[in-house]
């Protein structure tokens, strides 16, 4: 092998890094939420773990824009993911209430928050080798483990505002904490908010509001994270029926399949998303 052929394969840009330096910083943010947590500091525990939601909804995007894409990466990916969305809430809601409330059957519950998100992750990972429809790509299979670990803080989150003692009932999070851990490792379909598209003559509008919302978030953010958390919530009867129907309607199709060139690059650029780590 030529003397420059090997030097360029000593050495790697730093762009490439990017998103494991990102996916790094997520399993860093998790384990910290824990530190908060054994501290007492409950606010900046829940910040760690939505701050490790937001880094794990980067990495994926920033390997597909990078093109740096790899096995390595996904397995990182999922390791942050299951520190940061199963051990990390499952201790945090553990030493928060349910450890003086109930003692060991709160651990239980705890363990079976953590499994639970284990479990879907691998079987996320499983499903990437499965042939999927291409309209499958517009949803999840249960609810992502970010997405599930943040909902799953939400009346923690509610207690902040209120100062209400009946949102650390170790009763409430516990069964919450089991709801939580079954939206998980089922196959009920939810909305996948990154197939989203918005039309053009929309975007102004949406700018606005999310203009409008950071300054929200900036005055109330508690108030509009749970706010967040139970409009999430309440779509999930619709994308039941939204995935039923394309069910039905793939069944129809199935004697004459018909691709939608559309609708298939979307396919493609999900499947590229998950292989960069995204669950």
């Amino acid at each position: 092998m030529p003397v420059q052929r090997r030097r360029r394969l000593r050495f790697m840009p730093l762009n490439s890094l990017i998103p494991n330096i990102l996916t790094m910083l997520a399993l860093c943010a998790g384990l910290t939420s824990v530190r908060f947590a054994l501290d007492e500091k409950w606010e900046m525990s829940v910040i760690a773990i939505l701050a490790a939601g937001v880094l794990d909804g980067l990495d994926g995007r920033m390997a597909r824009l990078l093109n740096s894409a790899s096995k390595f990466g996904a397995e990182l990916d999922s390791l942050s993911d299951f520190v940061s969305f199963g051990v990390a809430p499952g201790l945090v809601l553990f030493l928060w209430t349910l450890e003086s409330g109930l003692g060991g059957v709160g651990w239980i519950i705890s363990l079976i928050f953590t499994v639970s998100c284990g479990l879907r992750l691998a079987r996320f990972n499983s499903m990437l080798e499965e042939k999927q429809p291409a309209w499958a790509s517009r949803y999840f299979t249960g609810i992502a483990a970010p997405a599930g670990a943040s909902i799953s803080l939400l009346f923690m989150v509610i207690s902040f505002y209120t100062g209400d003692d009946f949102f650390r009932s170790p009763i409430l999070n516990a069964a919450w904490m089991l709801f939580m851990a079954f939206m998980m490792a089922s196959r009920i379909p939810t909305f996948s908010i990154k197939r989203i598209r918005i039309a053009r003559r929309f975007i102004m509008l949406i700018l606005l509001l999310v203009g409008g919302l950071a300054a929200v978030l900036a005055s109330y953010p508690w108030q509009l994270l749970s706010l967040i958390a139970i409009i999430y919530m309440a779509t999930i009867p619709f994308s039941i029926l939204s995935h039923r129907r394309l069910q039905e309607q793939e069944a129809r199709k199935a004697s004459s399949p018909e691709e939608d060139d559309e609708t298939a690059a979307d396919d493609s650029d999900d499947d590229r998303d998950k292989e960069a780590g995204n669950a």
